[in-house]
């Protein structure tokens, strides 16, 4: 059995992990908007931004299944795992955060998750 210090620590341990758990979850829910800033050239690679409009060209890589958008003149790179749960269709409306990211001398913009990106009707 435990100590009465033991139990004591353990409950401290479970609160702190609760705490930072809910912490988690709260930000990826309406975190996002938050930190996230409007997509310009201008923005440094790193950043966490916002991208809205149009889908204009979507074109798969010579690897396979990972997928590059053009959204207003700028590349977008989904990795399979992203596309592969996503239907996008050229002149669709979306929404999308992403990581800004020089790629072969090319700015483009790194969704991580499908959750990330948001076709607008």
């Amino acid at each position: 059995m435990l100590e009465r210090q033991e139990k004591t620590a353990l409950a401290v341990l479970v609160c702190v992990v609760g705490i930072a758990l809910a912490a988690h979850i709260l930000f990826d829910a309406v975190g996002r908007p938050l930190v996230a800033e409007q997509y310009s050239p201008e923005v440094p690679d790193g950043a966490l931004v916002l991208l809205e409009g149009s889908i204009e060209e979507i074109t798969e890589t010579a690897t396979g299944g990972h997928l590059v958008l053009t959204v207003n003149g700028t590349a977008v790179f989904l990795p399979e795992n992203v596309a592969a749960g996503l239907e996008l269709h050229e002149n669709e409306n979306v929404t999308l955060y992403g990581v800004v990211q020089t790629y072969r001398g090319k700015r483009e913009v790194a969704v991580a998750s499908s959750g990330d990106i948001r076709v607008l009707k």
